[in-house]
């Protein structure tokens, strides 16, 4: 973590202190005032600063308790399909968009969310080929979530996943894709089969072996689309160098936990904000950072906060469509 998210999360622990605190004091205070009523010695009334900072504590200390359940029962089972488009010159003219699905950061919990849901949501945009960019699980009581999901989106179209840095560091033993029809690349790159309207090639690897990159990348044909999967964007300078069309990662959740007008607190990526959401451009390759599907393991709470789940769908298609 960057020391200035360290700055971000405490100034927003300070305020969230302060505001609670605040509703607090002013609450106990109001309870001893109606125990020192009953005894015939009332506390002194406020002044009129005071009974306007206690309606002002009371309306955020609510407010912020409206929002802790919205971000708790709402927003993690409330996904957005986003559509995007990428103009490459690798497609003919006049032929049809080629139509990539996107998930990122499902982190399967033992009950199910959004799994359910997410093949008919992928199905009905009709995408050609579909990427997920690790993050599978937050433990093993999830794996047979994660199954289903992989083995359903396979059904749909060819299928292409890499492992995220929760799979690396705490599943390598498990087997997340076998036999789901899902191809985990481990290094390789594969041509995507099917009638497409352009000659496209997938790429990937697993969190830290990204000393695989070069070799894989050099050895896909120049006039192909070439696509690279990893779970970070933070390796986006050096894969924009090697004239990669299109770089597709995950990771940074959009924050999981953003501000209006402002955006993620915390993206955890090298970059900072820098790419936390979203398509950007670095030389002549197109990035895009999902913003997944679940939510962080461990001890983290389980809450998003203006930072939806995410299907990305995006379109490839010839300049000037």
């Amino acid at each position: 973590m960057l020391p200035e998210e360290r700055l971000r999360l405490g100034l927003a622990a300070a305020l969230l202190l302060l505001i609670h605190g605040s509703a607090v004091v002013f609450l106990l205070r109001s309870a001893v005032g109606a125990v020192r009523r009953r005894r015939g010695s009332p506390l002194a009334p406020l002044g009129s600063r005071l009974r306007r900072l206690r309606v002002v504590a009371y309306a955020l200390a609510g407010l912020c308790v409206l929002c802790g359940l919205y971000a708790r029962l709402v927003e993690p089972y409330w996904p957005e399909v986003t559509h995007v488009r990428v103009d490459s010159g690798k497609l003919p003219a006049g032929s049809r968009p080629l139509r990539i699905a996107l998930i990122s950061d499902v982190h399967s919990d033992p009950t199910a969310r959004l799994e359910p849901r997410l093949p008919d949501i992928i199905a009905g945009e009709t995408p050609d080929v579909i990427l997920f960019t690790g993050d599978a699980i937050n433990s093993p009581g999830g794996l047979g979530n994660f199954r289903t999901l992989m083995t359903r989106l396979a059904a749909i179209a060819p299928t292409f996943a890499v492992r995220g840095n929760w799979d690396v560091w705490y599943w390598s033993g498990l087997d997340l894709f076998g036999g789901t029809g899902v191809t985990e690349l481990s290094g390789e790159a594969i041509r995507v089969p099917g009638g497409l309207p352009a000659e496209v090639w997938v790429a990937g690897v697993p969190v830290g072996s990204t000393d695989r990159a070069d070799a894989m990348l050099r050895a896909i044909p120049a006039g192909a689309v070439s696509i690279f999967l990893y779970h970070y964007p933070d390796e986006i300078e050096h894969i924009a160098g090697l004239g990669t069309d299109l770089y597709v990662a995950g990771y940074t959740h959009g924050g999981q936990v953003a501000l209006p007008f402002y955006g993620a607190l915390v993206t955890l990526s090298r970059y900072g904000k820098r790419f936390e959401s979203g398509l950007y451009r670095v030389g002549r390759t197109a990035l895009y950072v999902n913003r997944g599907i679940g939510m962080e393991g461990g001890a983290a709470p389980r809450v998003r906060f203006m930072a939806r789940p995410e299907v990305t769908i995006l379109e490839l298609q010839p300049p000037g469509s």
